[in-house]
């Protein structure tokens, strides 16, 4: 009886440390793959927004004659879109998103759902990300109440949009991401932000929303 318990205890050591290594990982690993991979983000946002501001001043230039800087190419699935900033979390909170909602796409950064608004835009614009794993950019979104500013950094735009409020919903619950926000089909009349992540944390059983309206714009600075 005592080799048995002797056993039992030390698999249940080993069963312990296994686990604890397994969430060291979770928590700490994939955070610093996504910290590399948010270097390499940012880096291709500020190449991008370089070469349109270089279009832009173009295109005004005396050379040039009517007509304006061409659009830049929309990106492809998980390659940097924009930035978001939120004051409330502190000037280090800063995230480049991608384009795209996949798993792949999401362990880089939060994603931009394809097919919603644009930054700005009439409509509702829709992003995804981890709340505890792959840095866990949205791991404090339940702290954001009605009022909070949510910053998205565009190449020469910021949009400042506002909480307007928070739910949990099933997962199921994908109408959230509609251009009216629980209303499928109706048109929308608004510039919406909606922030998806888990809930609760290190559990997907639910999804916390967070609802955001356009309050204002303004030129972006080099330091966004």
């Amino acid at each position: 009886m005592r080799t048995v318990l002797r056993s039992l205890a030390e698999l249940s050591m080993t069963a312990g440390l296994v686990l604890a290594m397994f969430v060291g990982y979770l928590a700490w690993g994939t955070g610093q793959y996504t910290h590399r991979e948010q270097g390499d983000l940012h880096s291709e946002l500020e190449r991008r927004w370089n070469a349109t501001q270089t279009r832009r001043l173009a295109a005004a230039g005396p050379q040039r004659v009517g007509g304006g800087a061409s659009a830049a190419a929309a990106p492809a699935a998980g390659e940097a879109y924009a930035l978001i900033r939120v004051p409330k979390f502190g000037p280090s909170y800063r995230y480049a998103v991608v384009e795209g909602v996949g798993t792949a796409d999401l362990r880089r950064g939060p994603g931009h759902y394809p097919g919603t608004a644009e930054p700005g835009q009439v409509g509702n614009m829709a992003i995804a990300g981890h709340r505890t794993t792959y840095g866990g950019p949205f791991e404090r979104n339940g702290e954001l109440a009605r009022g909070d500013e949510i910053l998205i950094d565009t190449a020469a735009t910021t949009f400042v949009y506002r909480v307007t409020r928070r739910i949990v919903v099933r997962p199921s619950r994908t109408d959230v991401t509609a251009p009216v926000p629980g209303k499928p089909g109706r048109r929308p009349r608004k510039a919406m932000l909606t922030l998806t992540t888990c809930h609760p944390k290190f559990s997907a059983a639910y999804r916390l929303v967070v609802f955001a309206e356009l309050a204002g714009r303004r030129a972006r600075t080099a330091a966004a």
